[in-house]
């Protein structure tokens, strides 16, 4: 029986973002009780009805333009506008209703269904799922992906949640140690996600039994369990939206964090708005992935800590890929003794 040593650090990380997210919960209040004009006010002091109409124009004076090199830029301009607009009244509501939304779902699902337990006892026989190799790069990605989404989700709504209750100084001190980490951390997060996928690309292919798969829920509709490889339907979801609209929050967040290479503001503005709805939309999905590879069903995350899984488990949910390699099963006291198998190769772990 194997007694993972993750679970502490998970459940601290999981209790912070609890936190954060209880707090973000009165942030709708005080979005709808924000003034964009006062908060335009603020930004740049000067601005008034005539200003605008000349930023519309295009006619401003040199006090609004961006006096570096030749730049004949407005530093105060409509398309700034339109994207603040977007950002306080489409962006920022729509992460809160979808990571909410999730938490919400997580909640009602698990007091209804339940723990996935096991259709039986364990064999105490296992079989090598995850390398070494793998899971350390797992591990890597889903550390960096959890900052990356605290100190994004700070950046978007600290300031009506912590602010208030914290004041200007410790505010200020979250926000700049945020934004540092957020920009040094994201790179190397986008350099070992596109690692980490392209090492478990050939395990996601679609099949044919996946759509099967997704008829019955992943097993909660109908009879028995659906049909699934080393990765079953949706695994091989997750997968896609992060090796697509993960890739998409990569290059915005380059593009964001690299602002010398001749983009303009306008570029930058659209690339903030795309980060932004990407991240939101994926660390709602998160969420749910988290879920199902931990308390949601039993077994799972045992495969992602010690790299074995028990033989029930592969039975339960990865039938075809446990029929190619149940020869390769060993006893848990072949793992406690360091003797694992003859073969114990990622090659051998993730046949399919």
């Amino acid at each position: 029986m194997y007694v993972s040593n993750a679970w502490p650090g998970f459940w601290r990380a999981a209790l912070l973002a609890l936190a954060l997210l209880v707090g973000l919960g009165g942030a709708p209040t005080v979005l709808a009780q924000a003034d964009p004009d006062r908060e335009a006010a603020t930004a740049v002091g000067g601005v008034s009805p005539d200003t605008w109409r000349q930023v519309r124009s295009g006619e401003t004076g040199p006090n609004f333009r961006d006096s570096r090199a030749e730049s004949t830029y407005n530093l105060v301009n409509a398309s700034g506008e339109t994207w603040r607009q977007l950002r306080n009244r489409w962006v920022s509501p729509f992460g809160l209703i979808a990571i909410g939304g999730m938490i919400v779902v997580i909640a009602v699902f698990y007091v209804i269904v339940g723990r996935k337990d096991l259709s039986g006892p364990r064999t105490g026989r296992k079989l090598l799922r995850w390398p070494l190799l793998v899971r350390s790069i797992h591990w890597t990605v889903a550390t960096l992906f959890i900052v990356l989404a605290l100190t994004g989700l700070n950046l978007l709504y600290g300031k009506f949640v912590f602010r208030p209750l914290f004041g200007d100084a410790v505010w200020g001190a979250m926000i700049s140690a945020s934004k540092v980490s957020h920009n040094y951390l994201g790179p190397l997060f986008g350099i070992l996600l596109i690692v980490l996928l392209a090492r478990v690309l050939k395990h996601n292919w679609p099949k044919k039994h996946d759509l099967e798969w997704f008829k019955q829920g992943g097993g909660l509709v109908g009879k028995g369990h659906p049909d699934a490889g080393f990765a079953n339907g949706g695994e091989k979801l997750w997968f896609w939206l992060l090796a697509t609209v993960g890739i998409v929050v990569v290059v915005s967040g380059f593009v964001l964090d690299f602002p010398n290479y001749g983009q303009g503001r306008d570029t930058m503005q659209w690339a903030n708005i795309i980060h932004a709805v990407g991240a939101l939309g994926l660390t709602a999905v998160a969420l749910g992935h988290i879920y199902i590879g931990t308390i949601g069903s039993e077994g799972s995350l045992e495969g992602m800590t010690t790299g074995y899984v028990d033989e029930t488990w592969a039975k339960d949910h990865h039938n075809l890929w446990y029929e190619e390699v149940k020869d390769q099963a060993v006893s848990e006291q072949q793992i406690s003794a360091g003797r694992p198998p003859p073969d114990d190769s990622e090659e051998a772990a993730t046949r399919s």
